[in-house]
């Protein structure tokens, strides 16, 4: 790679969920007039792109994405005019905006889907997926990925339609090419309008087998729900993965995707220098490294419980090899669907130390970084146990699914669903040490309850004021990344082995090559370099007092991070 890499090579990517960001009308709902407010918060983190979920009009079943006007702003967000507004005052900061695309499917809300409905000979029937019952049953076994059948009657024409997430959510008929036209018309449109590019929601559930061919297995959604329960090892949760794939596989990366992305592609490539993000870990959706998508999620770094250096050398090792000539891979630890970094990952004794040796992980590995809004100050899953405060529907169907099927006591119910639901992961950024963590007004209640350890320290004014927080932390890394070229675009050469606890890698490329060490132990290392390493120029440092130059051999604290720059390598290589 070269320093003619393309913008979001080299961007650090920051994820907003517009409604838990930040309020600007105090009506306790995040909104677009809150984000404007935040952009110089987010240009002095360091943050280049942001990644905006959702953000029009939505009956809000799934949380936004059961989208009814693709060409729309939520009312509770602001208008087009705000909107339009934001791409403004990003522009003015030289930062990007990506928003989220949803591809497989509508609200029920959706004109197009109340006119598909209306009659068998409506014009757009055939822009969703309709099919005959069999003996007063559904067509065929498939299961909905959030519970239950794949298919709902409607009572109104005397068919059913397929769904692969909520029944509010029907599926569009992407072998219809009016669909296709409709929808690029809607890529179009943004892209028009200014924006960046698109994060592709669920992407691999696009197209179905065309015969509907039966799962014929003897077990079924909730079935897994229960098994996920009972696993008491990663393997074992493994193992459920494994059959939630042979449950839904006629339902998910059919062969026909493949082609989409590459039209879709060429849509977006009408548009210069634009990028589109793919909601998979599928080295597929690359296609040929440039026919595809540009980014796919390497969503295999985060599935574990515990990152270890072996991990991520297996994971490097694995995933790079698989990339196809022109691709780039794209890294991170956490999202809107996933527990905070601090609460996946962390081990309740050393989380200080973890997450910043995890956050420099996602940060100096080769790729693009992506980052969840309030990482940077460490925030953690809020498992609330009140039902009347769950919005995420996935939360209440496995609260539902204890009391029924596992026969849980309600406060245990609760608690379990909690942890299998979304909302956790959504609660509120937060803002300072006031009421609601300065997210909305005192006397306003949020959308969602607030983690009380805002309390803690565990908010952005506070942390802004402490030197050593882990919101400086981010700052000082991001701005150190933003100055290395090596950092941003160099290749990547692993020079420690799966029997260290720490990892010792090379970033190379042209004008700079940095040596990047990572201690994932509580304990000190003591690093002999290899001899071509001669002296190696301190960058970084989690730890005070590091020397500015190194001879031969690094001496790692505790969780320390420590990132240099090679003077010479004509030895080595």
């Amino acid at each position: 790679m070269t320093s003619q890499n393309s913008w979001w090579q080299e961007a650090v990517f920051y994820q907003i969920y517009p409604r838990s960001f930040a309020d600007g009308n105090g009506d306790g709902i995040g909104d677009i007039e809150g984000i404007i407010r935040s952009l110089d918060y987010l240009q002095w983190l360091g943050v280049e792109a942001i990644w905006l979920s959702p953000h029009y009009p939505s009956p809000q079943v799934d949380c936004g994405y059961d989208i009814s006007d693709y060409y729309g702003v939520a009312p509770e967000y602001g208008s087009l005019d705000d909107f339009k507004r934001l791409l403004r005052e990003m522009k003015r900061r030289n930062m990007r905006l990506i928003l989220d695309l949803v591809l497989n499917h509508t609200s029920d809300q959706h004109p197009w889907f109340r006119e598909s409905r209306s009659s068998r000979n409506n014009p757009r029937r055939d822009w969703y997926i309709w099919q005959e019952g069999r003996d007063g049953e559904p067509p065929n076994d498939w299961c909905s990925t959030f519970g239950g059948s794949a298919w709902t009657y409607d009572a109104m024409t005397g068919m059913y339609y397929y769904h692969f997430f909520f029944k509010e959510q029907p599926d569009l008929n992407w072998r219809n090419p009016e669909v296709k036209a409709a929808m690029f018309d809607v890529v179009r449109y943004w892209l028009d309008i200014g924006v960046d590019g698109f994060r592709l929601d669920a992407v691999g559930t696009i197209f179905e087998h065309p015969d509907l061919p039966p799962h014929g297995k003897p077990y079924g959604i909730d079935d897994l729900y229960v098994m996920l329960r009972k696993a008491q090892t990663q393997e074992e949760q493994l193992r459920v993965r494994l059959l939630f794939d042979e449950l839904v596989r006629y339902q998910v990366d059919m062969p026909e995707v493949h082609d989409l992305m590459r039209q879709l592609r060429a849509v977006v490539d009408e548009y210069p220098s634009k990028v589109l993000v793919g909601e998979s870990e599928e080295i597929a959706f690359y296609g040929n490294g440039k026919d595809e998508l540009h980014l796919v999620f390497n969503f295999p770094l985060m599935r574990t419980r515990q990152i270890t250096p072996q991990w991520v050398l297996q994971n490097q090792r694995e995933r790079l090899a698989q990339l196809p000539s022109g691709a780039w891979p794209c890294n991170t630890l956490g999202n809107h669907d996933s527990s905070r970094l601090r609460s996946a990952f962390g081990d309740g004794v050393h989380d200080e130390g973890l997450v910043r040796v995890l956050a420099a992980l996602v940060l100096t590995l080769k790729g693009t970084p992506f980052l969840y809004n309030g990482e940077e100050i460490g925030m953690t899953d809020y498992l609330f146990t009140d039902v009347a405060r769950f919005r995420d529907p996935l939360a209440l169907r496995a609260y539902d699914l204890e009391m029924r099927l596992l026969g849980t006591p309600p406060a245990d119910a609760a608690f379990h669903a909690a942890t299998y639901g979304r909302d956790k992961c959504r609660t509120p950024m937060q803002w300072r040490n006031a009421p609601n963590a300065g997210f909305c007004p005192k006397d306003v209640e949020p959308w969602l309850p607030v983690n009380p350890n805002y309390q803690e320290g565990i908010n952005v004014a506070e942390q802004e004021h402490e030197r050593d927080s882990l919101l400086h932390f981010y700052h000082d890394l991001l701005q150190v990344r933003r100055l290395s070229p090596a950092l941003r675009h160099g290749e990547y050469q692993p020079l420690s082995d799966e029997t260290k606890d720490y990892l010792l890698f090379l970033r190379l490329a042209p004008e700079q090559t940095c040596l990047v060490g990572l201690n994932f132990s509580p304990c000190s290392q003591d690093i002999n370099l290899p001899p071509g390493l001669s002296t190696v120029r301190l960058l970084f440092s989690s730890r005070h007092n590091q020397p500015k130059e190194i001879y031969q051999r690094l001496k790692l604290a505790p969780f320390e991070v420590w990132i240099g720059e090679v003077n010479d390598l004509s030895n080595l290589l």
